[in-house]
């Protein structure tokens, strides 16, 4: 696999500091107060309350990211800010000379710093799954993509490890999976081979949140059906539109009523946004191709780091369950879930 789609994931970095990230915040921003590390991946995360008990989030890029992937995340903010001021997002807080982001000097290199507004709620997997919860969840997703409809930030060269269209990508590590996973895995990424004329096909693509999940979902604490907040835009990509619901879809397929969530869900997105034709056609697939992705990525990436498998492994046992629940579902299916599936 290259290294364009590897150096960002792979990277290693010494830890900043708790008083290091304070003095950063001090600096760049004007703001005195602390910082309370949080779980990341890709870069580092805090919590930083202010001094008059305001929370924000914190975020330093790790010394091998592409600063331009963060300029295109960051204009997908500050697009959906101008253009869609309703969708609920985090906002950038301009540093002392205006700007969204700033770059540190530090021993690894330089690393970017940002600051965003912190949205108070509940985070998806930690309530209640119901109907109502997918319904909205799904409009929801629809409103969030008709927001970033119009946003013409260009995507950084090279390719995004977790974005659907480069599934096939995962090849070169499929031996990781364990044998008793990997001929189900491998079979879907036969499917995904055969369907590439029909995928290069697709007509509507934007930039699109690429991630929606319930790690990055925010619900009313006391109306846990009602969505107040839609974080981390870290894999914002340029893709086929379908693609964003196939990545959403891909986490409500774990548990016993996974039909009748995943039809609330495509009712909820279809009052706001009309799939195509050839979008239904194809969301099943697509839909697979994002569980064989979460499978081949967590047990690959958890083998070479293993310090961090918990967090890298936290979403492998609904993968595996959504892919063998979903392992026959048609686009006929997907009809007959929701009968007004239909383009508008």
């Amino acid at each position: 696999m290259g290294a364009s789609m590897t150096d960002s994931m792979s990277a290693t970095w010494e830890p900043t500091s708790l008083d290091d990230a304070e003095q950063a915040v001090a600096a760049v921003y004007g703001l005195g107060g602390a910082a309370k590390r949080l779980s990341s991946e890709r870069d580092e995360t805090f919590l930083f309350t202010r001094m008059d008990g305001t929370p924000f989030i914190l975020k330093i890029a790790n010394p091998a990211e592409d600063p331009a992937a963060l300029v295109f995340q960051d204009g997908a903010l500050l697009h959906l800010e101008a253009a869609a001021p309703a969708v609920p997002v985090p906002r950038l807080v301009p540093t002392l000379e205006g700007k969204p982001s700033e770059t540190l000097s530090t021993v690894e290199g330089p690393r970017i710093i940002r600051l965003l507004t912190f949205l108070d709620g509940e985070l998806q997997y930690r309530t209640p799954a119901s109907e109502a919860q997918s319904r909205n969840v799904g409009r929801a997703l629809a409103e969030l993509g008709l927001g970033l409809e119009g946003y013409a930030g260009r995507a950084p060269e090279g390719k995004l490890m977790w974005d659907i269209s480069h599934t096939l990508d995962l090849a070169a590590v499929v031996d990781h999976v364990a044998l008793e996973r990997r001929a189900q895995v491998e079979a879907v990424l036969g499917e995904f081979e055969r369907a590439l004329p029909a995928i290069a096909a697709l007509r509507r693509r934007q930039i699109i949140h690429n991630d929606f999940n319930p790690h990055n979902i925010l619900l009313d604490p006391a109306e846990p059906t009602q969505v107040v907040g839609i974080i981390d835009f870290g894999d914002t990509v340029y893709a086929p539109v379908v693609n964003d619901l196939a990545v959403a879809l891909s986490y409500h397929l774990a548990t016993d009523n996974w039909a009748a969530r995943i039809g609330a869900f495509l009712e909820g997105y279809q009052s706001a946004r009309a799939l195509q034709e050839e979008e239904i056609d194809l969301l099943p697939l697509l839909t697979r191709a994002r569980l064989a992705m979460s499978i081949i990525i967590a047990e690959w990436r958890s083998a070479r780091f293993p310090e961090n498998s918990a967090y890298i492994m936290r979403n492998h046992a609904t993968a595996w369950r959504g892919l063998q629940n979903t392992a026959d579902l048609t686009a006929a299916g997907l009809k007959r879930l929701v009968p007004n599936l239909s383009e508008g």
